[in-house]
């Protein structure tokens, strides 16, 4: 910290905030700590009293607190992004599109655990709109050592930490199980369910079908969709352990990959995911029927981002993949899937 003529402060950098009294229309901070001193603020901070100011020394080895923010923001940053102003050493990671966000976990801890510069996000995997808030990027210090920037930069290696990937309208095919809604004993009220989650997501829905408790009859049809070109097949019913529920039996005869029949999340533990190339399968668990929010809602927006889910992507689920079933469902402003 140094002490400058005021008149010859042109760029420099206060150390404190600077508070103006004009009688009876305003009292406050005038200028802020770590405000760049402007030609035009000159008239105005000898106005105010002052003839002299406590600036950062120029030092080639620092970068001011809003131009660090703006290399973190430029270095974080992936697709679909905007941002707000930047003010007082922050910066807010805004949505431009509907979508996905997706945040790399490993590397945005590693940049915290560096000092002087803090990235707050959401929690990954979250359906988010054009215009949300997404995160925060925040330089501590007034000023940042260089070094430290160039740390996260080549740390990164022009690979971002956060972004959104756009939701795609898929084609939908439905397979709903069971001999008693074949025989027309019940009426389906599994399918109008899976199809209202579907168009949430402005999905195509190509065919539903109503079939009996028969595994080649099943897993025939499903062949038949996925020749047709169907990006996703789901089937609801007989997923359960019981003798008479067939549809794992069905998926696995059709599938090239099964992913996991079975999930850590409640409700959602009988869950199938399977892969038949690059098109999905899945068997819903019936819980999907009757719950708000099932392993179902957690699942469904990554697919529909073409992401290709491995077990350990479910396996991560059981953090957060117990569900309050709270009278009022708020999700996905919840816990729930949250990790």
């Amino acid at each position: 910290m140094e002490k400058v003529k005021t008149t010859q402060a042109v760029g420099l950098i206060l150390c404190h905030d600077m508070t103006q009294i004009i009688k009876d229309e305003f009292k406050g901070p005038r200028f802020r700590k770590g405000h760049v001193v402007e030609e035009a603020d000159i008239p105005v901070l000898l106005s105010m009293g002052k003839e002299y100011l406590y600036v950062w020394e120029n030092d080639p080895h620092l970068v001011h607190e809003d131009e660090g923010v703006e290399i973190l923001y430029h270095q974080c940053a992936g697709n679909n992004l905007s941002r707000s102003e930047v003010k007082e050493g922050k910066v807010e990671i805004l949505a431009a599109c509907d979508g996905l966000l997706k945040v790399d976990t490993k590397r945005l801890n590693t940049i915290n655990a560096m000092d002087d510069i803090i990235i707050a996000t959401r929690h990954g995997n979250t359906v988010v709109r054009k215009g949300d808030r997404l995160a925060g990027i925040r330089v501590v210090p007034l000023a940042i050592q260089r070094a430290k920037l160039e740390a996260v930069t080549e740390f990164l290696k022009n690979e971002s930490i956060i972004e959104v990937v756009p939701i795609k309208r898929k084609k939908i095919a439905i397979i709903n199980t069971g001999n008693e809604i074949y025989h027309g004993i019940i009426s389906d009220v599994f399918g109008p369910v899976v199809i209202k989650k579907f168009r949430e997501y402005n999905c195509k829905i190509i065919e539903q079908v109503i079939l009996p408790d028969s595994t080649a009859m099943v897993s025939t049809k499903i062949n038949e969709l996925l020749e047709k070109g169907v990006e996703i097949v789901v089937c609801t019913g007989g997923m359960s352990v019981d003798p008479d529920d067939i549809t794992p039996a069905a998926i696995r005869s059709a599938c090239t990959e099964v992913i996991s029949y079975g999930a850590p999340v409640l409700p959602g533990a009988m869950f199938m995911l399977a892969y038949h190339g690059n098109q999905v399968i899945m068997g819903l668990p019936g819980c999907v029927m009757y719950a708000g929010r099932t392993i179902f809602d957690l699942v469904l927006p990554r697919l529909l981002t073409d992401e290709k889910l491995c077990k350990k992507d479910l396996v991560n689920l059981g953090e957060g993949g117990f569900c309050l079933n709270c009278e009022i469902c708020t999700f996905p402003n919840c816990g729930f899937g949250s990790h």
